[in-house]
């Protein structure tokens, strides 16, 4: 191959696909981390509770609306990530919801989304081709542009992450305790979720509806680092990044010449975990 070739296609190529990978990773996992601890629930992570959907439905709708402005799709896809988590919270508020409702509550939060969604492919179908590969998630014909638009939101959100960490340990402890050491519970949970969503739509918005990274990341890094999020939010981002990237480089490879997309590999080892997960937590509350 001519090294002017195999350079185009190193840089506009296979740069910005790794690049997707490891922000998308790592934002996923942070969110999830972050959500987590918010509701107080490990069930929770972006997929699960509708925030990836929330994410998905008004990328797709900006698209739709818009479909000249690609800078708008982070932004869009941030305000419906957002728009999503702050309707769970209120549920958990408001009703007290056990874990399990909050995850049922996801479920159909994510399915309205998806009506939705079906909605603008029904009406605006020309807009609308790559929706099968956006609704499974990968990175394959990912632009620069996106990429580097998106982690202008992404690397911003990460370190504001860290700079909160002390505050969520603080949340974790329970409203009144937090209130007695001075911190402003409802302030100090709006802007945890406005980073979670900054994080999860803008990952959402260049590589699709991916899912159980921000479930399973923070989980893995529990066992052997705790819960203190000092540690638990760097060392998931880290275990996200690698994660996600793993996935991509046996998506391209393990099938050659065919790619399988990343969402599917996530979803095989993803469904298994949750579903251990619940196993667990029900004999738990047995």
């Amino acid at each position: 191959m001519h090294e002017g070739a195999a350079r185009r296609i190193l840089v506009h190529i296979r740069l910005p696909r790794t690049v997707a990978a490891i922000l998308s990773g790592a934002a996923l996992a942070c969110s999830g981390a972050i959500i987590q601890g918010v509701l107080g629930n490990p069930l929770a992570g972006p997929n699960i509770i509708g925030v990836n959907a929330g994410a998905g439905f008004m990328t797709l709708l900006a698209g739709w609306l818009f479909p000249m402005s690609a800078g708008l799709l982070p932004a869009a896809s941030f305000a419906g990530a957002f728009l999503t988590s702050l309707v769970i919270l209120v549920l958990v508020q408001k009703t007290n919801a056990s874990r399990l409702t909050v995850v049922l509550a996801g479920v159909a939060v994510s399915a309205i989304l998806s009506a939705g969604t079906d909605l603008i492919t029904t009406i605006a179908p020309e807009i609308t081709l790559g929706l099968t590969a956006f609704r499974i998630g990968g990175f394959s014909g990912v632009s620069a542009e996106r990429v580097y638009g998106a982690a202008l939101y992404i690397l911003p959100g990460l370190v504001c992450a860290f700079g909160m960490a002390q505050r969520l340990d603080v949340l974790c402890l329970g409203d009144e305790t937090a209130q007695s050491v001075g911190l402003k519970v409802k302030s100090a949970r709006t802007v945890l979720l406005l980073l979670a969503s900054l994080l999860a739509g803008a990952a959402v918005s260049f590589s699709g509806l991916v899912g159980f990274v921000g479930l399973m990341s923070p989980h893995m890094v529990r066992r052997i680092a705790g819960g203190e999020h000092k540690r638990l939010l760097p060392l998931s981002m880290l275990t996200g990044a690698v994660m996600m990237l793993g996935c991509d480089i046996i998506a391209r490879t393990a099938f050659a010449p065919y790619e399988v997309p990343v969402g599917i590999l996530l979803s095989l080892a993803g469904g298994p975990f949750f579903l251990l997960m619940l196993v667990k937590g029900g004999r738990s509350h047995d």
